[in-house]
């Protein structure tokens, strides 16, 4: 069975950083884009960073700049690092691949991680 496996978040401070991976296990044939979203309290769940297969990235005008996403394909693995947090970045946070199941070849499928919270406050 395929399953995202996020790290886990945390409470930083403004201006601080943390990292998060998201590793995708069991059987797979192969993967394509893959991405973090985000979802603060009272707010939908909302798409900021992405990254193609040849690691192309794209992020939301939001986290641009402060963001950087990037794979490891050898691994099955996104990471996203966060510099410079604010607390309108306090959310839980979804790690989300388009990948095709080796048991079932026909079409991408869409799998999310668990989510793990991330609360910036002083």
């Amino acid at each position: 069975q395929v399953r995202l496996v996020e790290s886990v978040g945390g409470l930083v401070q403004p201006g601080g950083s943390l990292r998060l991976s998201c590793t995708a296990s069991g059987s797979i044939f192969s993967i394509g884009d893959m991405g973090w979203y985000r979802q603060a309290p009272g707010k939908q769940r909302e798409l900021f960073a992405t990254i193609t297969s040849g690691g192309t990235p794209d992020y939301l005008d939001s986290v641009k700049g402060r963001f950087t996403i990037s794979r490891d394909n050898a691994k099955n693995t996104v990471y996203l690092q966060m510099n410079s947090l604010k607390p309108e970045d306090t959310a839980v946070y979804y790690c989300n691949a388009d990948l095709i199941p080796a048991d079932d070849l026909s079409t991408y499928r869409k799998y999310w991680g668990q989510g793990t919270q991330v609360t910036v406050s002083s």
